[in-house]
């Protein structure tokens, strides 16, 4: 009966959450154009009208924006804090795998693509790139963003708390784009040893890690402890959330090591940074 009445509570609080987000993004909407910063040249969008534009905007329920040769938004805002302004393609950190990596003649492996726009990125570097994520709303919108900016990367669902025995000839590439999931799952051990299985090359992996101050309890993976902290997820419902009601923070000392056991021997730990959210890391991790 306890534990009932704590799920309940749970659920209760997540949906007032995700209900409050709602009432915030529909209570402070962005203005449709005028933005003259981040511009891109989005092949298909340039030209339509203003009132296609808007149409496309409303069909789906988008959570982040860029913006168009002529200043218009394609997409939305996630809430009035969050994804509220428009979002650069590439991000620096595809720049900065590109340097590591060489990606013109790879295959790129995304992992969480959310709503495209780090795909938009990866395919201007890449040979090839595969996105996939566990939301099936993202991953209409990844190809549809994709598309209408000229680019036709491979996406699709697959949670990858998953057994990934019979998907691992979709998931293999020469480079994992790793970016915002790790500290989202419940099993982020398993996921880091079974990397090696399907990624040939490298990793760039950016997340959030546990402090020693934040560790509040510890799981076993194959006879070895390791120790985390518990963060509190808002289940599938919320995209900004991880797919279940909690998510395993790693110490960092943790993922650098289950990287090597993995096969990538050569780990470089390129930037640590303090959020709002805590701790987080962005590093490159390479097998020899």
């Amino acid at each position: 009966m306890q534990l009932f009445v704590k799920q309940l509570n749970w659920l209760l609080k997540s949906r007032y959450s995700i209900i409050k987000k709602k009432i915030s993004k529909a209570q402070h909407q962005l203005p449709f154009n005028g933005f003259e910063n981040h511009q891109n040249s989005i092949k298909f969008v340039n030209f339509i009208s203003d009132e296609d534009l808007q149409e496309l905007n409303n069909i789906l329920d988008w959570n982040c924006f860029v913006v168009d040769s002529n200043g218009r938004r394609f997409g939305n805002q996630a809430y009035r804090e969050k994804r509220n302004k428009p979002q650069v393609i590439p991000d620096k950190r595809i720049s900065l795998m590109d340097e590591y990596f060489s990606l013109a003649d790879k295959h790129v492996l995304e992992v969480g693509c959310f709503e495209g726009i780090h795909t938009i990125g990866l395919s201007k570097y890449a040979n090839q790139v595969t996105a996939i994520d566990g939301r099936i709303e993202n991953v209409v919108k990844t190809i549809v963003r994709c598309s209408l900016f000229g680019y036709h990367p491979t996406v699709f669902k697959l949670n990858l708390e998953e057994d990934l025995t019979e998907h691992l000839d979709l998931l293999s590439a020469d480079v994992m784009h790793h970016v915002g999931v790790l500290y989202h799952l419940k099993d982020p051990v398993k996921h880091l040893l079974e990397l090696g299985k399907y990624i040939r090359q490298g990793v760039m992996l950016d997340t959030h890690y546990a402090s020693e101050e934040q560790v509040d309890d510890v799981y076993e993976h194959n006879g070895k402890k390791y120790s985390y902290k518990k963060h509190r997820e808002e289940g599938y419902q919320d995209v900004f959330s991880g797919m279940y009601d909690y998510a395993k923070w790693l110490k960092l000392d943790d993922i650098v090591s289950l990287l090597k056991e993995s096969g990538f021997n050569q780990v470089e730990i390129v930037e640590q940074r303090n959020e709002r959210n805590g701790s987080r890391v962005l590093l490159m991790a390479q097998k020899s």
